[in-house]
């Protein structure tokens, strides 16, 4: 039998902020941020949040104890060794089934494991590569008109 994946939480504010600087991917009634620390220890850690948005202290509470729970059982196979990663309840997190949370942790676990070839690629169309006749005069003043 092997040994389980060491898994710690995350408990001080810079550890949060730090995570945060990495990537992250948003599936359903989760955020989870993950950063790569580097160090060679191949301890996970996790840490969980919910904001006032999402509903009093009741709702936050509710909403945490199930990203824990869902992240006790998920981490160990999906999570990669060396990172942290910042479970973030969204508004639907409290109510939500619990095999469709399950689900999302899982699909967003899995989509950070993977590395991207185009991470360093922006989304957005840089104006560069757009046509001529698509850019904006900066010589023209926006008036709204052509719109």
């Amino acid at each position: 039998m092997t040994t389980p994946m060491p898994i710690l939480r995350l408990t001080r504010r810079p550890q949060f902020l730090a995570a945060a600087k990495g990537v992250s991917v948003a599936r359903g009634a989760v955020l989870i941020q993950q950063l790569d620390r580097g160090d060679g220890d191949p301890t996970i850690r996790l840490g969980f949040t919910a904001t006032r948005k999402i509903g009093g202290a009741v709702v936050r509470n509710r909403a945490k104890r199930r990203l824990r729970e869902a992240a006790r059982a998920l981490a160990p196979v999906h999570g990669r060794p060396g990172c942290d990663y910042v479970l973030i309840a969204r508004s639907g997190t409290a109510e939500r089934a619990w095999d469709r949370l399950l689900d999302d942790v899982k699909s967003a676990l899995t989509r950070l494991a993977t590395p991207r070839a185009d991470a360093h690629v922006e989304t957005s169309t840089p104006t560069a590569t757009r046509p001529a006749s698509d850019r904006p005069d900066p010589d023209r003043p926006d008036t709204g008109q052509d719109r």
